[in-house]
């Protein structure tokens, strides 16, 4: 059977993998408004996204560290105990994911994500081989939404937009998608996706 989507391209964290800092900050402070607080303080999220996009990551924890002696501990947390701010797959869209690789699609995943921290991650999960090829931010250096990105993507694999979706839980990811020609699902849950996937003609 032929479909007019030939490529699926998956985000993978928070799409196929719950992610979030807050789940080993917790037992670094003693409120989730401490939590918070430090994020903001130390501008945690700006600064993890750029080992997303290629910095060193032990000389990110050291400069970022001398920079909030405060919160040296838990900084240096994030990353000794990285694994804590993952949590099992999600089954409904691994379902998804094994559905499209049993149909026959190609299937690829575009990910902000640290080369280093990826390669400790992903032991963690057993769902790579449904994978034609991974284009992360770290090994190319440069996040999403950036177009770059989706370009290395679309040049190294052949992928053409036209015939391909995107599923991303951020919503500036997936406007940039569609900007670039490709058809695109905001990820909320894997239910809605699979609906979505559904009405574009895929046999999920």
């Amino acid at each position: 059977m032929s479909f007019s989507i030939d490529t699926v391209v998956f985000d993978l964290g928070n799409v196929l993998i719950p992610w979030d800092l807050r789940w080993l900050l917790r037992s670094e402070y003693e409120s989730d408004e401490a939590v918070e607080s430090f994020l903001r303080e130390a501008d945690i999220m700006r600064w993890h996204a750029q080992q997303d996009a290629g910095y060193p990551v032990a000389q990110a924890i050291l400069e970022h560290s001398e920079k909030h002696p405060m919160h040296a501990k838990a900084i240096r947390a994030l990353y000794e105990r990285w694994h804590e701010t993952m949590r099992e797959a999600i089954p409904g869209s691994v379902d998804l994911l094994r559905e499209l690789q049993a149909a026959g699609l190609r299937l690829y995943a575009l990910s902000n994500f640290s080369a280093e921290l990826f390669a400790r991650s992903k032991a963690f999960y057993d769902f790579w081989d449904a994978f034609d090829g991974i284009v992360l931010s770290g090994e190319e250096r440069v996040n999403k939404p950036n177009p770059a990105i989706y370009k290395v993507l679309f040049e190294r694999f052949d992928v053409n937009p036209e015939s391909s979706v995107f599923i991303d839980d951020s919503l500036p990811n997936v406007e940039a998608s569609r900007a670039l020609g490709m058809r695109a699902v905001h990820f909320k849950d894997p239910d809605t996706t699979r609906l979505s996937l559904r009405k574009l003609g895929l046999p999920v």
